[in-house]
């Protein structure tokens, strides 16, 4: 099983989300993440999965992550929760790990080895934050620290709307070559490289 996280931070200090918003809005980005996650099985936290459009859960396979036993998935033929990140440590089925922060910092943060993604997304957006949002800055900043410790960047830079991406494979692990393939195809059919970077 290969798990791969995807996050869109921004630049200079990891911010991912203001209160309930994403406080930047690149819709080009967005299309990114569903290309990359289409067909596949999302984890992610209760407050992240209250912000995917309605449209696009329908039919995605998802996990949600919550300790709330009354929460109820939109669709549960394909959808279902768990009450903790630990279930992931023997996951047999291919994982992308969507957020929001605290589902970032457990899984490569936590000090758990089992849980730590062999392959990250990363993408960085470079502009400012959209103004009078209110709410708790959630921020990736340890999940950040691991991946420039423990990972290795083997993508070139792509720039797109402001968005830099790339992709880190974690040092010593296999990757799954099918995985990283559909990946890159995502990034490569939509974001120019930047020049200069390999």
């Amino acid at each position: 099983m290969t798990k791969t996280a995807i996050w869109c931070r921004h630049a200079g200090d990891n911010i991912i989300g203001i209160g309930a918003e994403i406080p930047w809005n690149i819709p080009s980005d967005s299309q990114k993440f569903w290309k990359m996650v289409e067909g596949r099985q999302i984890v992610c936290g209760r407050k992240t999965y209250q912000t995917f459009p309605p449209a696009k859960l329908e039919g995605q396979e998802i996990v949600v992550v919550t300790g709330d036993e009354n929460f109820e998935v939109y669709d549960k033929k394909k959808q279902l929760t768990v009450p903790d990140v630990k279930v992931f440590k023997n996951w047999e089925k291919e994982i992308y790990i969507a957020g929001g922060a605290q589902i970032y910092n457990a899984f490569i943060a936590g000090g758990v080895n089992k849980l730590m993604p062999e392959i990250i997304v990363d993408c960085v957006f470079q502009g400012e934050l959209l103004p009078g949002l209110c709410g708790e800055a959630a921020e990736i900043t340890p999940a950040v620290k691991v991946m420039e410790k423990q990972y290795r960047q083997i993508t070139p830079d792509y720039e797109l709307d402001e968005v830099i991406t790339r992709i880190f494979i974690r040092k010593g692990e296999f990757v799954d070559q099918a995985v990283l393939k559909h990946l890159l195809t995502v990034i490569d059919s939509q974001s120019p490289r930047l020049a200069g970077t390999e």
